[in-house]
């Protein structure tokens, strides 16, 4: 994995400190910009969700320097979102959403370096949850 690690640690702890505000755009962009994902939702505590979000973009910029733990992490991720009825193209869904939300989030301070950053990250992430899913039989 090649990442600008810098980058994406520094947006990532700036977007910690609104942690409640990103969460929540996200949600209201995904099932506004996409609202044939909300079926995806249906038996999922809202509540707790947003938690669940956060803490897997956490699992992610804490292990870039561990590229084994990551890679192990999201093909497991990627693996249990099969059992949700998530499909590979929703996977572009999720990353446009996380973009627009970040830049929301983060306002002025968002930058284009960040953002070419957190792209080619997600191109990456979901590469991997999307190569394992596959593998999950049928």
């Amino acid at each position: 994995m090649t990442l600008n690690v810098e980058l994406l640690e520094t947006s990532f702890a700036q977007i910690c400190e609104q942690k409640a505000d990103f969460t929540q755009c996200f949600y209201q962009q995904l099932f506004t910009d996409f609202p044939g994902v909300k079926p995806l939702f249906a038996k999922t505590d809202m509540k707790e969700q947003p938690k669940k979000l956060f803490a897997s973009l956490a699992l992610v910029v804490n292990n870039l320097k561990n590229p084994e733990v990551l890679t192990q992490a999201l093909q497991n991720l990627g693996q249990n979102h099969v059992k949700y009825g998530v499909v590979p193209e929703q996977y572009d869904m999720v990353g446009q959403t996380l973009i627009k939300s970040m830049a929301i989030t983060l306002a002025d301070d968002w930058t284009q370096e960040f953002e070419s950053a957190w792209l080619e990250a997600y191109q990456i992430i979901a590469d991997i949850m999307v190569k394992a899913a596959n593998a999950v039989p049928a």
